[in-house]
């Protein structure tokens, strides 16, 4: 081979080698950008996390454990850059929240993750057909409150929401709201540990008052128009800056709590010095049935680390299609 021959293959090999770099580079767009990813003290809440998580590993993030934090302090600490990403921002429950972290200055929400969560109060239907109770605001009554007493105290126990949640905050404004004080005991705690709880109780026969929300696994459980009730609110009561809020429903029902959709919520400098990482927590989406669905299994004992990673496979499987269109969509916008 001559001389020419052997620059212009040298010239090509450089370009292929230079080509295969690119491809490489425009494939993970995240090589040696760490990420932190947090969640609640909610187990359910590692599918939706995993998920994203497993997004940012195909495009070269070093992704770390979740850490585990409450969610007002969470979106401070990704406001203040010391989380990246969070899957379960709840859109308006935790509006203030997301406010006092920093807002949109600080963080970056776009797209809907999960869309149509609801959330409120549920009594068993056996009792509720049997008294006519259809709103919250019967238990005003205290021959009807002690129907739910299961602590002997006369008042009706609601198995409520946990400290630092957000809904906590609502259900305390419709205590006083609805003139339910002096006949309702809000019951906190481990929610796990309490509604499991009122699932023996109503598994005895006993009534049942709780307040929970969708996507999770108890309405699989307690199933509503079946098992139990959604109980209406006489009017719309929220605390705060969303006092005005209309609470109602499109067809009309009033559970007392806002419809919310669930984003995921990151730091806003990671978001824009990252275009992959911002366009993939934008264009993810998961039903509630699917998120349902993985907590149930959760509930049934498919609970530890390596049954989760498990679902998330078994989901990124089933939907093969749609994902990779994710990470392309993702690729494309580093370029």
């Amino acid at each position: 081979m001559g001389y020419r021959n052997l620059m212009a293959a040298g010239a090509a090999a450089l370009t292929l080698a230079f080509g295969a770099a690119a491809a490489g580079a425009a494939d993970m767009p995240g090589k040696g950008v760490t990420v932190q990813p947090i969640k609640s003290s909610i187990a359910e809440e590692t599918f939706q996390t995993m998920l994203v998580m497993r997004g940012l590993e195909a495009l070269g993030y070093d992704v770390k454990d979740i850490k585990e934090i409450e969610y007002a302090a969470g979106h401070v600490a990704i406001g203040n850059g010391d989380a990246t990403f969070m899957a379960d921002h709840w859109n308006p429950l935790h509006v203030d929240f997301y406010k006092k972290a920093g807002g949109d200055a600080k963080l970056y929400r776009e797209g809907t993750y999960s869309a149509g969560a609801l959330q409120g109060y549920l009594i068993d239907k056996k009792t509720a057909d049997k008294y006519g109770i259809k709103d919250v605001s019967q238990l005003k009554d205290p021959k009807i409150a002690k129907l739910f007493d299961a602590d002997g105290d006369g008042k009706a126990d609601l198995a409520g929401c946990n400290p630092g949640w957000g809904c906590e905050k609502v259900i305390e404004h419709h205590l006083d709201a609805y003139k339910l004080r002096d006949s309702v005991t809000h019951k906190q705690g481990s929610y796990a540990a309490i509604i499991a709880d009122t699932i023996a109780r109503y598994r005895q026969g006993e009534p049942v008052f709780y307040y929970t929300w969708t996507p999770y696994w108890v309405s699989g459980v307690l199933v509503p128009n079946k098992d139990v009730t959604w109980l209406q609110v006489p009017f719309s009561a929220l605390p705060g800056e969303r006092k005005d809020v209309d609470t109602a429903l499109p067809d009309g029902a009033n559970y007392g709590f806002q419809a919310n959709n669930q984003h995921i919520v990151a730091n806003r400098a990671f978001a824009e010095a990252n275009p992959a990482a911002a366009k993939l927590f934008a264009v993810m989406r998961l039903s509630n049935n699917d998120i349902s669905a993985q907590n149930l299994r959760m509930r049934d004992g498919e609970n530890k680390p390596a049954d989760i990673a498990r679902h998330v496979d078994a989901w990124i499987r089933g939907h093969q299609d749609v994902w990779n269109g994710w990470l392309d969509q993702a690729r494309a916008a580093a370029r």
